[in-house]
């Protein structure tokens, strides 16, 4: 990038110019990712519970949320009597921009990324785990006992939850020896065999692992202790109103994507279709090819969302002390059995036993997914049903249509 702008301005005005650039697409890309995941959020839970979701604002109820960005903007911004004013309104700015950062070494294609960092892995670990300085400072400056616990659940949560999260990255970078998340996803090119979910069983566990670790780093439910409406009004941010309200609610869904993309990078062979035997780039010229890596990435990272989603819609809420227990008592240790499995297995297991638990697995994930896909074709539909019947679990019953 910086090489492109040094045709019109000197140094280091052209470093300016790529930074710029490089910011205003980040930024973009993670309003327009939360502009989509607030519509498809209530279209998922909507469909989830046998509603409609929004149908009036625009096509398909697409514009609702503009209409509520438009509404945040233009409600009063205020601070509550006693608070820390300053660090009170610093807090969003801070959760937000941990989001933003992750971003700025995540490669949405071969050679696409905002900086390409040797250490980009733990650069995101790093920088995605300080949001919980801003949660911690919204509770603490608000001036609210409910303000205070949430932000006081979110650190504890957030500061346990790292460690097995952070172990899980470590199992598929063993595997590839390198922290540079732009020579991971390369190396995952050509099938889906070879991608680091199906290298071995301990790579395969770790995936899952990571990905619920990371849902609760998010603070999505079940693990939304911080925001638990029930006992804690809505946590940290119970006194934030307006655009301020809005930042963290930014920087959720900018996490999510960031995780699901850290996720896809390190397991799921990061912008590879798992079909094609090639790069695409060097194919079909960096910027055509390209545009199909940042499709199928973009595509696989919504997809994670719309399971974080899911799992919203679909878990209760735990208590907290089941979401410490659950992390210190069964994810921290698997996860170290993790790491040590897949030293060993790189170790001591032959290459040839190596590659047929490889295909193994790939096959038989194929057959699974495959059969799930059919069976949307076979089975019928249960969100319909004959005039006079009943859907779903009433199916077979008759009802009487009133006059």
């Amino acid at each position: 990038m910086p090489e492109l702008w040094s045709a019109f301005l000197p140094h280091p005005w052209n470093l300016v110019a790529a930074g710029a650039v490089a910011a205003a697409l980040v930024f973009g890309f993670i309003g327009a990712s939360a502009f989509l995941g607030i519509w498809a959020e209530r279209k998922v839970s909507a469909r989830m519970q046998d509603r409609l979701g929004p149908t009036r604002v625009g096509p398909l109820g697409l514009l609702q949320s503009l209409a509520d960005g438009i509404k945040l903007i233009a409600k009063e911004d205020v601070a509550p009597h006693g608070s820390d004013k300053f660090l009170f309104k610093l807090a969003p700015y801070l959760a937000f921009c941990a989001a933003f950062c992750g971003f700025l070494a995540l490669p949405f294609g071969a050679g696409l990324v905002a900086h390409e960092l040797n250490v980009a892995a733990f650069f995101m670990l790093a920088v995605l785990s300080s949001e919980v300085f801003g949660v911690v400072l919204a509770g603490y400056a608000s001036a609210s006992k409910w303000s205070l616990f949430g932000g006081v659940r979110e650190a504890a949560q957030v500061v346990s939850y790292e460690v097995p999260r952070a172990m899980c990255v470590v199992v598929p970078v063993c595997v590839a020896g390198t922290l540079n998340l732009n020579t991971i996803g390369h190396q995952q090119q050509g099938a889906f065999w070879n991608w680091n979910l199906f290298h071995d069983p301990f790579t395969f566990v770790a995936f899952f692992v990571f990905f619920i670790t990371a849902t609760a780093s998010c603070k999505r439910a079940p693990f939304d202790l911080a925001e638990a409406e029930s006992e804690l009004v809505a946590g940290f941010h119970t006194e934030y109103s307006g655009i301020r309200w809005s930042y963290f609610f930014l920087a959720e869904y900018g996490s999510m994507f960031a995780v699901s993309g850290l996720a896809s990078l390190l397991f799921l062979g990061g912008w590879h279709t798992g079909l094609l035997p090639f790069e695409p780039s060097v194919e079909f010229g960096f910027w055509l090819g390209n545009l199909l890596n940042v499709g199928v990435f973009v595509g696989k990272c919504w997809l994670l969302v719309l399971v974080m989603m899911w799992m919203r819609w679909s878990l209760p809420r735990l208590r907290i002390d089941q979401v410490m227990m659950t992390c210190l008592k069964y994810f921290l240790p698997m996860s170290c059995v993790l790491l040590v499995g897949v030293c060993l297995w790189q170790l001591l297991v032959p290459s040839a036993v190596a590659v047929v638990v490889k295909y193994a697995m790939a096959g038989a994930c194929a057959a699974g997914a495959l059969a799930v896909f059919v069976s949307l074709f076979r089975s019928p539909g249960t969100a319909f049903a004959p005039a006079g019947q009943l859907p779903g679990a009433w199916d077979g019953h008759t009802f009487a249509p009133k006059k």
